[in-house]
């Protein structure tokens, strides 16, 4: 009922505009008002006005073919959204209300080459004494959860690339021995849409982590989860699980991500 009554409020030129827009953003070619028209169900008399309108507005452009690309005006708001939009910033602004993890450490981390520096992390008591992450602090990425969130998202070719020397030197007996191994898990990864660090970084200690995703649906952060391990009971992990899940998307969402792709 709610949406239904959000619905009836929306002014039909706007939404019909909007569609437009999405549409000429998701289309692999170049499309024309014909195009437009039968893709939203538009009389082309319709399309042409809308069109002409976002013309004139610089939020598309026409091209000498007749076809349609975006406008400058659109990258204004881009550039706008992406200067106010700071990851660290909105990943502080959630992590306190995240009441379902008591006792856990949330952290925050980007991929640089083959490690992941941490910009932030609310460390609890319970996994601090294993090990305490804190802000500039770097660790092997294919050890690390963020780590394998992040290189879940290349190819196995671009992972053999980044370690064509070989893996860093382990950190733990349970981290990753071998570029097959790895390969393995980061193909587990994309299936289950979650990373594990299995007690990789720190005996003791397991992570479970996300990436956090851009408006071109790039990896731009990770968050990750942890606790000790002999605190795990299967209810608590599925919780853990969702929770940093749930966490990815709020950021993910935050920065521009188009979810519907997404894995819940």
């Amino acid at each position: 009922m709610a949406n239904s009554d959000t619905k009836t409020k929306l002014v039909p030129a706007l939404e019909r505009g909007v569609r437009i827009l999405d549409f000429v953003t998701h289309s692999k070619t170049f499309v024309t008002v014909t195009d437009i028209a039968k893709e939203l169900n538009l009389a082309k008399s319709s399309a042409h006005v809308l069109c002409s309108t976002l013309v004139q507005l610089e939020l598309l452009i026409r091209r000498p073919d007749q076809t349609f690309q975006l406008g400058p005006h659109v990258m204004r708001w881009s550039n706008e959204f992406v200067q106010e939009s700071d990851v660290a910033a909105e990943f502080a602004s959630i992590w306190d209300r995240e009441t379902e993890l008591p006792g856990a450490t949330i952290t925050l981390s980007v991929l640089q080459d083959g490690e992941v520096v941490y910009l932030a992390a609310r460390n609890s008591a319970a996994s601090e004494s294993l090990i305490s992450f804190r802000a500039g602090m770097r660790l092997p990425a294919p050890f690390t959860a963020t780590g394998k969130a992040f290189l879940s998202h290349m190819s196995d070719f671009e992972v053999r690339r980044l370690f064509a020397g070989g893996l860093p030197a382990a950190r733990t007996p349970n981290s990753v021995a071998s570029l097959d191994d790895l390969l393995a898990e980061l193909k587990q990864v994309r299936h289950n849409g979650y990373s594990v660090d299995n007690e990789q970084v720190a005996e003791g200690v397991v992570c479970f982590g996300a990436s956090v995703l851009d408006s071109r649906n790039c990896p731009i952060a990770g968050v990750a989860v942890s606790l000790p391990a002999e605190r795990l009971s299967d209810e608590e992990k599925e919780k853990i699980i969702k929770s940093v899940q749930r966490i990815a998307m709020t950021l993910s969402h935050r920065m521009g991500a188009d979810l519907d792709g997404m894995k819940p």
